[in-house]
């Protein structure tokens, strides 16, 4: 069993921030993946499903992200999950938008919802890097985070959360470098 969270901010009005994409790229999961109902639990929304021959657990923690450590350590506990059980999606400043890539631990890069998590697990998980691109100079980071996609970005968003979820067995079965790749191949087109 795996343990998939994606970082977010709960409420309508961060639905469509850039630092919701790890929330976008969870629904697109259970949509194209027929993943069961949304249950509320361990502080957020919970998700069971099977990706190929995986069982997967998806959750959304419901707390602000500076605060998300708590509700995975409780379904990493309550599941009896070890660290290498868990992979975190989330957005990432250092990485063009729309360009995907998968590591094993890692610095945090001033990220609050890695932090937290760090804070109760430490650092050794996995990371799926959504990017979202730098804004060019450090006063516009938190105004590029919290703001919305643009329209013209619709397009990309949609074939970035499609890809995503298209290759996730290859994520399911710990193909980092065939998920990326594949990911990757589907976005040139």
């Amino acid at each position: 069993m795996q343990l998939w969270v994606g970082l977010g901010n709960p409420g309508a009005k961060y639905a469509l921030n850039r630092h919701n994409i790890g929330f976008m790229a969870l629904d697109t999961i259970a949509e194209v993946h027929g993943f069961g109902p949304v249950q509320k639990k361990f502080s957020g929304w919970l998700q069971e499903g099977r990706i190929g021959t995986q069982k997967i657990l998806l959750l959304k923690p419901g707390t602000f992200m500076n605060e998300s450590g708590r509700a995975v350590s409780e379904a990493m506990r309550f599941y009896k999950l070890d660290v290498d059980a868990l992979t975190v999606f989330h957005d990432e400043l250092d990485l063009a938008p729309f360009k995907v890539k998968v590591r094993m631990g890692g610095g945090l890069a001033g990220h609050n919802g890695l932090r937290s998590i760090n804070q109760h697990l430490g650092p050794d998980f996995r990371r799926v890097r959504i990017g979202i691109g730098h804004p060019g100079s450090k006063d516009r980071v938190t105004g590029h985070v919290l703001g919305n996609y643009a329209k013209a970005e619709m397009d990309d968003l949609v074939a970035m959360l499609g890809a995503m979820a298209a290759e996730a067995e290859w994520l399911a079965k710990g193909d980092d470098v065939r998920f990326m790749n594949d990911v990757a191949l589907r976005l040139q087109g």
